[in-house]
């Protein structure tokens, strides 16, 4: 009974629990609107830049390599365990595509990522992915560190060598810093301006205009222009004729300051949110003033963004899935490693540009350059070649009978030359 009581209290909020009141009820803000993962999703710049980003690299393949004693790089089989869980089938419900997609869409939102570690006699079987929400670390008074799970009603402390853990930018310690927490006075500031907008616009002509008479008009008159004026209200209603007589008069108004200034904050918001996710706001469709949606200047952002926001998190996963997944196995030679170039498979003129360097600077082989096109292996496309006549690299600078032949046909002519000057 006591640890029944123990738990049921473990489960209440407390005063002092402020990430859980922040995630049932959202975080305050000037804008006087409840800002948590639920709300701010609504708004479309968080949904595209957490989206756009989860897929850009979940969809990188990732793969398992070792070391050898000559420092080569050996590709790890799927048959292999880890490789076989984060490679081919984390779970039994998700693909590798899904989970890290599931994964890296969690830090983003909330700092921190978790999935729970499946394992028979040391061996790792599966990755249970764990909603944020339902998982927090703690550290006991030993200093010893736990992850308190809430599943189906339950609470449950695991230690730490159960749970893998995606850390977000944060200054250290155990739990990575959520942008929509932290970001809540421009999110809860966008949540009012979406509100006051479709309040403006579900008005209809509550900023069009106003009736003016030359008249005096009585109890009844007025009452029968409103029934008049109500069926014009409304953007249902947007576009209809509007007959007026009696002496009474339209008079148009445009747009106030106030309401243009919102419209202009609107685009401000924009801008401001996607700082929090480090996207350029050109990636979710969003030219700022003067901007063009294409050219080498798009082109240069979006490298900015491969480089400074896409390959920093493909960094973290890799140094995560070496210390809690592969350094526990003892093997220290072995680590995990997205394939950036897989970012060039939709632009053609790239890949093919980079396959070109590659071969024809003894960089790589002719047949690992067809592997990449999914094309068959050819004979003779094992051999490593340069530009000098896309000669062996054993054979640069060696002296062949075709190059003699045409060293002595050079230098028979410029005999000749220097005799017919002569004369």
């Amino acid at each position: 009974m006591t640890n029944q009581q123990d738990l049921e209290k473990q489960r209440r909020l407390t005063l002092q629990d402020g990430k859980a009141w922040a995630g049932a009820f959202g975080t305050s803000n000037h804008a006087g609107k409840s800002v948590n993962l639920n709300t701010a999703l609504q708004l479309s710049t968080v949904w595209a830049c957490i989206r756009l980003t989860a897929q850009a690299v979940s969809c990188l393949p990732l793969s398992v390599f070792e070391k050898q004693a000559n420092d080569d790089r050996v590709k790890v089989g799927n048959d292999e365990n880890i490789a076989e869980v984060i490679c081919d089938s984390p779970n039994q419900d998700q693909t590798p595509l899904e989970f890290w997609e599931t994964k890296v869409a969690w830090m983003l939102a909330t700092g921190n990522a978790y999935s729970e570690k499946v394992e028979s006699t040391r061996r790792l079987l599966a990755l249970q992915p764990i909603g944020s929400h339902d998982c927090h670390p703690v550290r006991r008074n030993d200093g010893e560190l736990v992850y308190r799970v809430h599943d189906r009603g339950k609470t449950e402390d695991l230690p730490r060598e159960k749970i893998f853990h995606l850390k977000g930018f944060g200054f250290g310690g155990d739990v990575g810093l959520s942008p929509i927490r932290f970001g809540a006075q421009t999110f809860g500031s966008a949540i009012a301006i979406e509100e006051a907008s479709g309040r403006l616009f579900g008005a209809g002509l509550q900023a069009s205009g106003v009736i003016s008479a030359t008249q005096r008009l009585d109890k009844g008159q007025r009452e029968g222009i409103q029934e008049i004026m109500e069926t014009f209200v409304g953007s249902s209603n947007a576009g209809k004729l509007m007959v007026l007589e009696a002496g009474l008069e339209y008079h148009r108004l445009a747009l106030s300051p106030v309401d243009a200034q919102m419209l202009e904050n609107h685009r401000f918001s924009i801008e401001e949110m996607c700082r929090w996710f480090g996207v350029p706001p050109i990636i979710i469709g969003h030219a700022a003033q003067g901007q063009t949606m294409w050219g080498s200047g798009v082109e240069q952002i979006l490298l900015a963004w491969l480089t400074l926001g896409i390959d920093p998190i493909c960094d973290r996963i890799e140094a995560r899935i070496q210390k809690q997944l592969i350094r526990p196995t003892g093997n220290r030679r072995r680590y995990a490693e997205f394939n950036r170039e897989a970012l060039l498979q939709m632009d053609s003129t790239a890949k093919a540009a980079f396959l070109s360097t590659m071969t024809q600077n003894g960089l790589m082989t002719r047949n690992e350059g067809r592997a990449k096109l999914n094309l068959p292996r050819m004979d003779g496309g094992d051999v490593l070649t340069a530009q000098t006549n896309l000669a062996p690299l054993d054979k640069l600078g060696a002296s062949t009978d075709g190059n003699s032949a045409r060293a002595a046909l050079r230098a028979w002519l410029s005999d000749q030359q220097d005799e017919r000057t002569s004369k």
